[in-house]
């Protein structure tokens, strides 16, 4: 195990670009690569909650475009598909009639800087010029990105650099338009398009323009260049003087139908506003915002890799969220369409406690997206007999199933329903917000203990069951009594039953008496049993280990240990997902043991990290980054486990735990809506 540990930490090291790196101390902001291999390349992510820039090996090229809410059928499984959007960043730069590319760069690195969320490149042309070019996805427009392009000439040049604006193949009756608008102050070049998306049920549109530093009248002249229907591009050249380094910059805006009535014409007015705010101010106000987001922080001392590695999973999930919307993430987040960009327990469980302890106000966004489609898990609990509100396996848009048929999670994964509400319980938890909870939470909570009463089946005393469902431990499909789902059926009837007092409202009686119906089996030797025909076979992912953490249905120290001890020998190497021993250390870690806790943190995602950014994917070995969910779990083993916070109905408490030993002190800043500090030595 020593041995495997080992290897597992020098294929971490050889991930941040070269051998030489191993000597170095990680950068606890940021993150370079330094050798860009497009065999073994893995984007990071650059986003703000809307719109989602992944990076590409290639000079001034993105893979991806993607943007949050906008889904329509095609593809995979006959349901909502995540959709990309136009590439509205990549651009050309030729340098004396030299196209730039991977070849002709030298020295070229790339670096995510976490925290003023930029994506920067930079290379060297022979003995002609250094470039360098940054992108944002600008955090206080959430429709807009900006491009930032230097180069420094070693010797007399001439440019020619295009904004090239290109449109994804699924995407139909593309449009292309480019206009001048003409003013005494300031001449705006657009280039716009617009397209439908695979069924024409969206149309998606992007525009964007050239940010020149000359005085007006003095710009470059910009010519517009008509390719296909797919691709069309506007460009400029320039004669460079040696020594004079010469700047411009590209702003952009995507938006949809599903986000605006008018997404041709708002398009375009996005990217005006943003040509008329100028870059710097751009970039200022960009920057405050990232800089008001790291006011909750994590902080790790006498282990920089930790360090490094904690911080960049809080960005990614602060990348993939935002307040003030009614949007959810997906387990990928912004980096891609993996999972359809679809909503699952991922988010309840899993992503969302870290975001409500760090920022409750992000939290909310996450809730009003699940209060919102109340309505729709009213109507799919109606369809399968049911009462109250039966949240979907898998959500997108409407908030009805969008679980392809061949996967069974979707008629039977009812666990979700639970999810959902002790996250709305959760939001109370920690804000202490009475009035949410009445207009908001009391809704969700009382709609989920109505299904539940008339999910279970009333066999007699303590055989309230819960029969045919797929465990949270997925490979168990079609089982009775699943731990997990049985234990957060009685957390929501409990709950809802807790904020009814809070709120002077009377609970139904039948609530309090279905909980304490509900039966969680055990072994003879007082092991929780998975599920009623569990024999100890392989788990794809923690189930009974959850009745410990987060639900606390299990208390009792001894009794948490032996459930630990069991599970832990039954999760294959490899081929399940991240989140379990995530679990494992939060555990451990509030246990005391903190040399055990670090053994399972570790192997949380060390074997899952890719090139060359250790960007996580969902499996040891998996190549399908970026797996939010299970960021969300390890930070929330650092929060919860390492740092010891809890969440009670009283607020935010710390209770005992264990550091690893060379974890000299970690601080948890700007913790709840009060901004606390807590640190554990």
């Amino acid at each position: 195990m020593q041995l495997l540990l080992k290897l597992i930490t020098v294929k971490a090291l050889l991930f941040a670009g070269c051998l030489s790196v191993m000597a170095q101390e990680p950068d606890p902001w940021s993150i370079t690569a330094r050798t860009i291999n497009a065999a073994d390349y893995y984007g990071i992510t650059v986003a703000n909650g809307m719109i989602g820039i992944v990076s590409a090996p290639e000079p001034f090229k993105v893979k991806d475009v993607v943007l949050a809410g906008a889904y329509d059928q095609y593809g995979r499984g006959r349901v909502s598909n995540f959709l990309r959007s136009f590439n509205l960043l990549n651009m050309t730069l030729d340098i004396d009639g030299k196209r730039m590319d991977a070849k002709s760069a030298t020295n070229f690195t790339q670096k995510l800087d976490m925290r003023k969320a930029s994506f920067t490149a930079s290379f060297d042309y022979a003995d002609k010029a250094s470039i360098t070019y940054s992108y944002y996805s600008l955090r206080q427009l959430p429709f807009t990105v900006l491009m930032d392009v230097s180069i420094t000439p070693k010797q007399d040049i001439s440019i020619n650099a295009a904004s090239v604006m290109e449109a994804p193949d699924a995407l139909r009756d593309v449009q292309n338009y480019y206009n001048e608008i003409d003013r005494p102050h300031v001449v705006l070049s657009l280039l716009t398009s617009s397209a439908k998306s695979p069924t024409g049920k969206l149309q998606l549109c992007a525009s964007n323009t050239f940010l020149f530093e000359e005085h007006h009248g003095e710009e470059p002249r910009v010519v517009h260049e008509m390719w296909d229907n797919n691709m069309h591009l506007m460009k400029f050249s320039r004669k460079l003087k040696a020594g004079q380094t010469y700047r411009f910059s590209i702003a952009g805006s995507s938006i949809t139908s599903a986000h605006h009535d008018d997404p041709l014409n708002e398009a375009e007015r996005l990217t005006i506003y943003a040509k008329l705010e100028g870059r710097d101010r751009l970039l200022r106000f960009h920057e405050a915002a990232w800089e008001e987001l790291w006011k909750s922080d994590i902080i790790i001392e006498g282990d920089p890799q930790a360090q490094q590695d904690i911080r960049s999973m809080i960005y990614h999930l602060y990348s993939f969220t935002r307040e003030g919307t009614a949007l959810s993430p997906s387990p990928m987040g912004l980096s891609g369409l993996g999972y359809n960009g679809h909503v699952f327990w991922d988010t309840e469980l899993w992503m969302y406690p870290a975001l409500l302890v760090l920022k409750p106000s992000i939290a909310r966004s996450m809730v009003e997206y699940r209060f919102q489609r109340l309505d729709a898990a009213k109507r799919n609990a109606f369809s399968k007999g049911f009462k109250g509100a039966m949240y979907p396996w898998e959500s997108a848009e409407t908030g009805v199933e969008e679980t392809p048929v061949w996967a069974l999670s979707g008629p039977f994964e009812h666990h979700i329903t639970a999810c959902v509400a002790i996250a709305a319980w959760n939001y109370y938890c920690v804000t202490q917000d009475k009035q949410w909870l009445r207009d908001k939470g009391w809704p969700i909570l009382s709609a989920t203990a109505d299904f539940w009463a008339s999910r279970v089946e009333r066999n007699g005393t303590g055989k309230y069951d819960i029969r045919n469902v797929v465990a949270a431990d997925e490979w168990a499909e079609n089982v009775d009594n699943n731990a997990f789902t049985n234990a957060a059926a009685k957390a929501n009837l409990n709950f809802a039953t807790e904020a009814a007092i809070i709120l002077g409202i009377t609970p139904d009686a039948d609530w309090k008496h279905v909980a304490t119906n509900i039966p969680i089996l055990k072994f003879e030797d007082g092991v929780t049993q998975e599920h009623a025909t569990y024999k100890g076979e392989g788990i794809k992912q923690a189930d009974v280990n959850l009745l410990s953490y987060p639900l606390k249905e299990i208390t009792n120290p001894q009794a948490i240990r032996k459930d630990l001890e069991y599970y832990e020998k039954r999760v294959p190497n490899e081929g399940t997902p991240a989140m379990t021993q995530a679990v494992f250390t939060t555990l451990y870690a509030r246990l005391g043991d903190g040399e055990k806790a670090y053994h399972w943190f570790q192997d949380a995602y060390v074997p899952n990290l890719n090139p060359p950014f250790r960007v996580i994917a969902e499996t040891k070995g998996g190549t399908n980054p970026y797996f939010a969910t299970g960021a969300g779990g390890i930070v929330q083993s650092v929060l919860m486990g390492f740092g010891g916070l809890e969440i009670t109905s009283k607020g935010l408490v710390q209770i005992k735990s264990a550091l690893p030993k060379h974890w000299k002190q970690l601080t948890l800043k700007g913790v709840g809506t009060q901004m606390k500090t807590y640190t554990v030595k």
